[in-house]
C-alpha cells in the first residue's frame, strides 16, 4: 500500500524540542508530552465523543480523529501531538471484531485460543487501516508545523495478550496457560503482530508520522525469561523491520514496557531511539544504565496529577533533579523527554496539566541556564 506524503506537503516544523531529545541532541528545555493526551479528562474531547457516538466513531472519523487530536495542543503548549487511536487496531483488521462499551475496556467478538483460530490469522491488508492512515496525514497538516506527531501501535505480545483473553485480564490466565502449554502457537501469534506491526507503523510514516512508538502495555506481566522471548524478541523483531528515516528525514522510534524496569538493561541493546520508562523506575539509576546509547521518556506517577498545583511543581522538580543535568551544546548525550509513567486519568482536573507544563518548562529551562 502506498500512502503519498511528499515532505514539502507539510509546513516545516517550528518546535522540534521533541525529535531533538529522541535523537539525544541538546534542547532549551525538556520536551513534554502526555500518554492518552487527547481524552477524557477533556470537556472538549467528552463533547466531540458524544457527537461521534463512540470511541471507535471517534478513530474512524478523519475528522474527529484529527479534532481530538489537536485539542490538547491547542490548550497546552505541549511539545508533541499523538495520532487519536487505538492500540488493538491491528487485530480488529485481523478480523477479530474490535468493540468498546461505554465505561468498559475493548472487547473482541473472536478470541485466538487454539489451532484453527491461530491457523486463520494473517498481516491484514493495510487497506483495512486506511482510515487511520487517512488521520495521520489529516493531522499533519493540521498541526501546521507547530509540534511533531507521534504515530503508535501496540507491541506484539500486548496485541497478543487482548487476542487470546478476548479483553482486559486481571490475570492473564488464559494467554499464559497457551504461552507454557502450547508455545508454538503463541509463538505463531506472535510472528504474525511482529510483522504486522512493523508494517503498521511503516505505513503510518509513510502517511506523516514524525516520531512512532510500540506500546508493550502488558509486558510486565511475565515472569523473567518468559519477557526475553515471547515480548522482547518480537520487539527486536518489529525494530528490525521499521523505517528509521522517511524521504531523508530520521524518524524516531520509542518503546515503553510498563512494569519493564527489570530489564532495562536488556532494553538498552534494542533498535529504538527512546525508551519510555514507568513510575517505577529511578531516573538516575536508568541514565546509569542505558543513558549512553537511548533517549529516556518520563515518568512521574498520573495520580501526582490529583494533587495541588504546588505539589505538582515539586514533583516535577523532583524527577528533572533524578534525571540530572541534560546534555547541552554539540553532539549527543544524555536527554530526557517528560512524561507520565502511564496513560493520564480521566479524573484528572484539566487545570491540573496546565500546571504540570508550565513546571515542565519553566525547572528544566533553569536548570540549563
Amino acid at each position: 500500500m502506498n500512502i503519498s506524503s511528499n515532505p514539502s506537503a507539510f509546513a516545516p516544523l517550528q518546535n522540534d524540542s521533541f525529535i531533538r531529545a529522541c535523537l539525544r541532541q541538546a534542547t532549551d528545555h525538556t520536551p513534554i508530552w502526555l500518554m492518552r493526551q487527547a481524552g477524557r479528562y477533556l470537556p472538549e474531547y467528552r463533547a466531540s465523543r458524544a457527537k461521534a457516538g463512540s470511541f471507535m466513531g471517534l478513530a474512524t472519523n478523519t475528522d474527529y480523529a484529527t479534532e481530538v487530536t489537536l485539542q490538547p495542543i491547542d490548550r497546552y503548549p505541549l511539545d508533541a501531538a499523538i495520532l487519536f487511536s487505538d492500540i488493538l487496531t491491528v487485530p480488529d483488521a485481523m478480523g477479530l471484531g474490535l468493540s468498546f462499551a461505554l465505561g468498559e475496556g475493548p472487547k473482541f467478538a473472536h478470541a485466538v485460543r487454539d489451532e484453527a483460530a491461530v491457523a486463520k490469522l494473517a498481516v491484514p491488508d493495510m487497506d483495512k487501516l486506511r482510515y487511520v492512515f487517512d488521520a495521520v496525514t489529516s493531522i499533519r497538516k493540521a498541526l501546521n508545523g507547530r509540534v511533531p506527531l507521534i504515530g503508535f501501535s501496540g507491541s506484539p505480545w500486548t496485541l497478543a495478550c487482548y487476542m487470546v483473553e478476548g479483553a482486559g485480564s486481571d490475570d492473564y490466565r488464559l494467554v499464559k496457560t497457551m504461552l507454557y502449554s502450547r508455545p508454538d502457537l503463541m509463538h505463531r501469534i506472535l510472528e504474525i503482530n511482529a510483522d504486522a506491526v512493523a508494517l503498521y507503523l511503516n505505513t503510518q510514516i509513510e502517511a506523516g508520522a514524525q516520531a512512532v512508538m510500540i506500546f508493550d502495555s502488558w509486558g510486565g506481566v511475565l515472569a523473567d525469561g518468559a519477557f526475553q522471548e515471547f515480548s522482547l524478541a518480537y520487539t527486536t523483531r518489529v525494530l528490525g523491520q521499521l523505517k528509521t528515516e522517511h524521504k531523508g528525514v530520521r524518524i524516531p522510534s520509542i518503546v515503553f514496557t510498563k512494569g519493564g524496569g527489570l530489564w532495562l538493561e536488556e532494553m538498552g541493546a534494542l533498535k529504538c531511539d527512546v525508551l519510555g520508562l514507568d513510575w517505577t523506575v529511578n531516573l538516575a539509576r536508568a541514565r546509569a544504565l542505558v543513558g549512553g546509547s537511548k533517549a529516556l521518556q518520563g515518568n512521574i506517577d498520573p495520580n501526582v496529577l490529583f494533587a495541588e498545583p504546588a505539589q505538582i511543581e515539586a514533583e516535577v522538580a523532583k524527577a528533572l533533579r533524578s534525571f540530572g543535568a541534560p546534555h547541552t551544546g554539540p553532539g549527543t548525550g544524555p536527554t530526557h523527554i517528560f512524561n507520565l509513567g502511564h496513560g493520564i486519568s480521566q479524573h484528572t482536573p484539566s487545570e491540573h496539566v496546565a500546571s504540570l507544563v508550565q513546571a515542565v518548562h519553566e525547572h528544566s529551562r533553569r536548570m540549563r541556564a
